[in-house]
């Protein structure tokens, strides 16, 4: 078994697969050609089929489902109730039968901190059974026991009834029960000091003290009555990132991240569902769940949640407020994890190298493209056009080299493309020119005299990359073949599938979406694209800046350059007081007041 799915209709679903092949995604083509039938099974209602779905896909392990899986073995504080003498321990891996567990954590120290504050309060065992086994023979407690770290039930100092109320105690802490104690020690702390029993008083204030401590290592986010996970998602079209953060009586208790790839088109909706029924199939579902959108199946998974809870469960969007806010914390957290995950990738000498051969065998060229240059144009229905470029030189971002363009004509992206790489190459074979030929290769070093840096466009690449399909990769051929470059190879990678196209071919090269060249050419793209953007909305902002002041009375395109003549750019002008604008020749105060109201009312 390869793959299963469920369908409400199983012609449609069949016919999403089997339509025209050669317009399928890799990843689907992959597991077309690798299956040998399909089988189906009915039954009666949306329940049963999710059930019989994860049954069969943790059962079988296929390889073409989503499966939300890490590199990680997250720590769990753990509390072995099970035991006559419940024991409080890091523990990893499967859940065992019998045990209270908290978190999970990032850090196994950061568990091992929170105990040695508590276990001053709740002196429960912590010590191995090896250990706990030969103190009761030799009648010794160990050395948490002499410091009061421990209650030393080995040697029999507190009884097995006392011991396990304190574990529960300490359960009762860390579920989030904790205003209860902090308020009894105090209660007593001030009973002490009545009676003037000062050491004792003392004594109960460090503790309150260590249990505050222990508190404040948790995040408060939430009303303390808060039970909830807050999932968050970040995804590309071949990846998702999935953030958790585990909300435990209003205060983050850990939190845990995944990066799977996606075998098929899936929405975030999907996506949700499959986290939902994959990940809390042997966890603690808590009373409510944030997700950022609604599963396709919602009602049928909120069933399937409340029955194995054994009481409500409440999956939603969170719209506003606090829980809004955290939502909107743990999906920058999922995209810095996805952005952590292609670096980590980019940062290793042989992966960059592998990629830089997978780009050049793909494309057929006939060296590694040390060289990556990456085009993106960027504006709002034909306003403020930009464009720009991006250096990548063996595999790694060259930010020095970075430029951005004001393009003139307004005529679509195709055009823009071209405009863009004819003004780049054309600036590099007037700066080659200045350095002199010979044999015709340039000699010396493409220096500037004057400023002894490189010269902005003196370095060709070795493949220029278009975002964009065969019509913006073609443009940029032309513009390339007007100048009579011909060493510089060309291609254009399109967003909806991630196909890369070459100039004149009729169809797409498929790279696998594994592939380490694939995830290159992503980054060179986005980075454009980022560069592009940020270029677009600073040019628009200025834009509209200026254009109110066109509308103050009086301000004509004299004044207009004589303000920013003396502020050097309309963020500072907008920036700047009716006094500091009145010292512009020509400025009187109603107009500097005029000015002032006009900016202000653009921020």
């Amino acid at each position: 078994m390869i793959y299963v799915g469920k369908a409400k209709s199983l012609r449609q679903r069949l016919n999403s697969y089997f339509a025209d092949f050669a317009s399928l995604h890799f990843r689907t083509q992959s597991m077309l050609t690798t299956a040998a039938r399909v089988d189906w099974t009915v039954v009666r209602t949306e329940v049963e089929a999710l059930q019989l779905e994860y049954s069969w896909i943790k059962e079988f392990d296929p390889h073409f489902n989503v499966k939300y899986r890490d590199d990680k073995s997250y720590p769990y504080l753990a509390v072995t109730m099970g035991e006559d003498f419940p024991r409080v321990q890091v523990l990893r891996g499967a859940k065992r039968k019998g045990t209270r567990y908290f978190g999970p954590y990032s850090h196994a120290w950061a568990i091992r901190e929170t105990v040695d504050l508590l276990l001053r309060v709740f002196p429960i065992r912590s010590c191995s059974s090896g250990v706990f086994k030969r103190a009761g023979q030799i009648g010794r407690p160990c050395l948490l026991g002499y410091i009061e770290r421990c209650s030393a039930p080995c040697v029999g100092r507190v009884t097995p009834d006392e011991h396990r109320a304190l574990a529960e105690d300490f359960c009762d802490f860390m579920a989030g029960n904790t205003t209860r104690f902090i308020k009894r020690l105090e209660h007593k702390m001030r009973e002490a000091s009545a009676v003037q029993e000062y050491e004792l008083a003392a004594r109960l204030r460090d503790d309150v003290q260590a249990l505050q401590k222990a508190l404040e290592k948790q995040a408060v986010v939430l009303g303390d009555a808060t039970d909830c996970d807050v999932i968050a998602l970040a995804e590309d079209p071949l990846e998702a990132a999935v953030q958790v953060f585990y909300v435990r009586g209003g205060r983050i208790r850990g939190q845990r991240g995944w990066v799977v790839d996606k075998v098929e088109e899936t929405t975030p909706g999907e996506l949700v569902e499959h986290f939902l029924l994959q990940m809390y199939s042997e966890s603690e579902i808590p009373r409510e769940i944030l997700v950022p959108a609604v599963p396709p199946d919602h009602d049928a998974v909120l069933e399937l949640l409340e029955e194995q809870r054994g009481s409500k469960v409440d999956v939603r969007v969170p719209q506003r407020g606090d829980k809004k806010s955290l939502m909107e914390t743990v999906e920058r957290n999922a995209k810095e994890a996805l952005t952590q995950h292609k670096l980590r990738r980019s940062s290793d000498l042989t992966t960059r190298g592998k990629a830089l051969q997978e780009i050049a065998d793909a494309l057929e060229l006939d060296q590694v493209p040390l060289r990556i240059e990456c085009y993106d144009v960027s504006h709002i229905q034909g306003t403020n056009v930009v464009a720009s470029m991006v250096v990548f030189e063996d595999g790694l971002a060259r930010k020095s080299e970075y430029r951005r363009f004001q393009i003139k004509s307004a005529e679509g992206d195709v055009a823009s493309i071209h405009e863009v790489i004819s003004r780049r190459f054309k600036r590099y074979l007037e700066e080659r020119s200045a350095t002199g030929e010979l044999g015709g290769e340039p000699v010396g070093e493409p220096i500037d005299p004057e400023t002894g840096k490189p010269r902005k466009f003196a370095y060709p690449p070795n493949l220029v990359v278009v975002d964009g399909g065969p019509a913006q990769a073609a443009a940029a051929q032309r513009a390339l073949d007007e100048l009579g470059v011909d060493d510089v190879a060309v291609c254009g990678l399109a967003k909806r599938l991630e196909e890369v196209w070459l100039p004149g071919d009729d169809q797409p090269v498929i790279l696998p979406r594994s592939s380490e060249g694939l995830y290159l050419l992503q980054r060179v793209r986005d980075e454009a694209h980022r560069f592009a953007i940020t270029y677009h909305r600073a040019k628009r902002s200025r834009t509209l800046k200026e254009s109110a002041l066109d509308e103050v009375p009086g301000l004509g395109p004299a004044r207009r350059q004589a303000l920013l003549r003396h502020f050097g750019s309309v963020k500072r002008l907008s920036d700047a007081t009716a006094e500091e604008i009145r010292e512009v020749p020509g400025i009187g105060p109603s107009t500097a007041e005029a000015i002032v109201a006009a900016l202000q009312g653009e921020k």
